[in-house]
């Protein structure tokens, strides 16, 4: 542990649970989702441009947030297939592909390997991250999700973790909302099953710091920002958080582990 890990550790040493963000955060390494699929689509040589994907990507975001095209019992693998066919075919009708059946179903296939291949072993470092830290702090997951998150962490072995889930489509609150992570607090149980937390007690972790730090801070909850690759260049003031990490295992500090 460094200097600055062991300031962090010892600045946050009340804490009495935690607060864990999905998407971008046990999924991806801090990785935005939009840069995920884009990495994708370069290695499997989708022959389009990054801001044409950019279009897409934001094009089947809307989509699937105005539409119940989730189903509930949807797997994360069904959920990124259709994600990736609404990208596809929006490259193809606004002119940006000119795929034949045959190309569109080999790309197809090719991405959604290729991503769900990373998600899967980005999930199990999550997975035993979440072993060790379990032991200790009660956590709570809450999410902007399509409302089939359940399922998506059964299908990672997630679920086991997280006995109280607040997803955005189930609530009707979405992040940046501060109030949805005040459902997170209120969700949790104290290690006896029987007190209640404050969010003073509470550390959230997440990979946008607008949509996670900055309204959890608002909430009175503590922060720790997972730094990956943003879908923009943006900068942010890092003094904010209360920590800031580059891979899971850094919590393992909260632990006094190295």
């Amino acid at each position: 542990m460094n200097n600055r890990q062991e300031l962090q550790a010892s600045a946050l040493a009340g804490l009495k649970g935690i607060i864990f963000d999905y998407g971008g955060t046990l999924d991806t390494c801090g990785q935005h989702w939009g840069k995920k699929l884009w990495h994708a689509y370069e290695r499997q040589q989708v022959p389009v441009a990054e801001q044409q994907f950019r279009d897409a990507y934001v094009y089947g975001e809307r989509t699937l947030g105005r539409n119940p095209i989730i189903k509930p019992d949807y797997t994360f693998y069904r959920t990124l297939s259709t994600k990736i066919r609404l990208e596809m075919e929006h490259l193809c009708t606004n002119g940006a592909w000119d795929a034949s059946e045959e190309d569109f179903k080999q790309k197809h296939q090719a991405v959604l390997d290729d991503v769900y291949a990373e998600v899967k072993a980005t999930t199990a470092h999550s997975f035993e991250v979440l072993c060790k830290l379990s032991e200790r702090f009660p956590m709570v997951l809450v999410s902007n999700f399509y409302g089939n998150i359940e399922c998506v962490l059964r299908e990672f072995g997630l679920d086991r973790f997280f006995p109280s889930i607040v997803e955005s489509a189930v609530v009707g609150i979405r992040k940046p909302d501060s109030r949805i992570f005040e459902l997170g607090v209120a969700a949790m149980k104290g290690t006896d099953s029987a007190s209640k937390l404050v969010p003073q007690d509470v550390l959230v972790v997440g990979d946008s710091f607008y949509k996670d730090i900055l309204p959890a801070q608002k909430a009175g909850c503590h922060t720790a920002w997972f730094k990956g690759e943003g879908w923009t260049e943006e900068t942010y003031d890092e003094t904010i958080p209360d920590m800031v990490i580059t891979d899971l295992s850094q919590l393992l500090c909260l632990l006094g582990e190295n």
